[in-house]
């Protein structure tokens, strides 16, 4: 998976980093049915002028698709996690999705055709 996290200042480069490391394992996890080569991550940091809020936003771009999630909290490291776990949601859903899961589902038979 190719990794590109942007960001402005120094100081919210090791939360971003520690925090990312923890996420990217988990989400290689999911889609190690994918080439690492064609799995891009580019992440983007922002402060939000006039609040105490940070701003992440993650787009994952497949070979099937692209995924975009973004992450507000009033902590650089809250804010990724949230983003992370946006993104990991879809990318299940995705996966989901690409199986088919949705025609697969089995129907309870009525109680009333039964008796």
């Amino acid at each position: 998976m190719k990794i590109l996290i942007s960001h402005k200042l120094n100081e919210w480069r090791v939360p971003i980093e520690v925090e990312t490391a923890r996420r990217v394992m988990k989400l290689e996890k999911l889609l190690k049915s994918y080439a690492p080569d064609l799995v891009q991550l580019h992440g983007t940091i922002e402060k939000r002028p006039r609040k105490e809020e940070y701003l992440f936003s993650l787009n994952l771009s497949l070979p099937t698709g692209t995924l975009h999630a973004t992450g507000e909290a009033g902590d650089v490291r809250a804010c990724v996690k949230a983003a992370f776990a946006e993104i990991e949601t879809q990318v299940k859903k995705h996966m989901a999705l690409l199986r088919k899961d949705y025609e697969w589902k089995r129907k309870r038979p009525r109680l009333d055709a039964l008796a």
